[in-house]
């Protein structure tokens, strides 16, 4: 028999996890290992023919490595667009799409 959950559990359970410390983890240290990318090897944010990245990518990508630093050592803002903004759902879109340039680039 199932019991049934009340509509406000789902959200509180949804923060839990996102809170924890293995959610931070996941933000923290992509966001450590792009940093380290980005500082080492510049040239990994270049396309295919060397050309530089587009600066709105470069932005997005800085923004989610900023995101995973802000999420992964537990600072939570008080402001809820800057609590979304700097979320690790953007965390972990901005470092990822950071990693799959730095892929591609090793990959070539």
């Amino acid at each position: 028999m199932a019991i049934p959950v009340s509509p406000r559990q789902g959200p509180a359970r949804a923060k839990r996890l996102l809170d924890s410390v293995w959610a931070r983890a996941l933000s923290l240290v992509p966001a450590f290992a792009l940093m380290i990318l980005v500082t080492l090897f510049p040239h990994g944010l270049t396309a295919a023919d060397a050309s530089p990245i587009s600066h709105s990518a470069l932005m997005l990508i800085m923004w989610g490595m900023s995101a995973g630093f802000v999420h992964g050592v537990g600072f939570v803002p008080h402001n809820r667009i800057l609590r979304v903004l700097l979320g690790p759902v953007i965390a972990w879109l901005g470092t990822g799409a950071g990693l799959l340039f730095y892929i591609r680039y090793f990959l070539r």
